[in-house]
């Protein structure tokens, strides 16, 4: 008689891993971006270290390696939302001759930055940082507009109030204070319109 073959065993099923939304060496910058993600879509209140880490797919222990209280990241926030601004400022400052020309892309270059990024906007020049005076990383970072616009211009004293025009102007559109199509067309709209102003107010630095 033949031997009856024996039933393999059922294979287990492997267990899933979780694969974490970063690559190794990416913490830091994952958590960026998941509380820069979180500050747009649902606001500053809900921006907490735990809903960072649970945003990241990281453990809620892991913002703690770079970040030892809530302060800190919403300074680190800030800080690199300055550097990302001074950028768009240079480059929107390269290209044109005229003084005038100057202005209207650079105020057309911090129009859209603010459109794209109204939280992060406030959060930099907002009273949510109680220790903004006493932060070094902050007063330097902010300084740092200012230098980058004086530089632009040719003069520190225009740079600041071109700087007091587009920032008053865009404070004013963020907290829906006043419109310039926004509420129709969206904020899509607001980088050509700040142009249009600033050209008009800033007309005569020519001449």
């Amino acid at each position: 008689m033949k031997k009856k073959k024996r039933k393999a065993a059922p294979r287990k099923k492997k267990k899933a891993v979780k694969v974490s939304a970063y690559h190794h060496g990416d913490l830091r910058q994952a958590l960026r971006d998941s509380a820069v993600a979180i500050l747009e879509e649902e606001g500053l209140a809900a921006l907490s270290l735990r809903a960072v880490a649970r945003k990241a797919g990281v453990s809620h222990a892991a913002p703690y390696r770079h970040y030892p209280n809530h302060e800190a990241l919403l300074v680190e926030l800030a800080v690199e939302g300055f550097a990302e601004l001074r950028a768009a400022i240079a480059l929107a400052a390269a290209a044109p001759n005229s003084r005038t020309d100057r202005i209207t892309h650079i105020g057309g270059a911090y129009m859209r930055f603010a459109a794209n990024h109204p939280a992060l906007t406030q959060l930099m020049f907002g009273s949510q940082l109680p220790n903004r005076d006493t932060t070094t990383e902050l007063t330097n970072a902010a300084d740092s507009i200012a230098e980058e616009l004086g530089q632009a211009l040719g003069d520190p004293a225009l740079g600041l109030a071109a700087w007091a025009a587009v920032h008053g102007l865009a404070m004013l559109i963020l907290d829906n204070v006043i419109d310039l199509g926004q509420r129709k067309s969206g904020m899509a709209v607001l980088p050509a319109r700040a142009e249009i102003l600033l050209r008009s107010l800033f007309n005569s630095v020519d001449d």
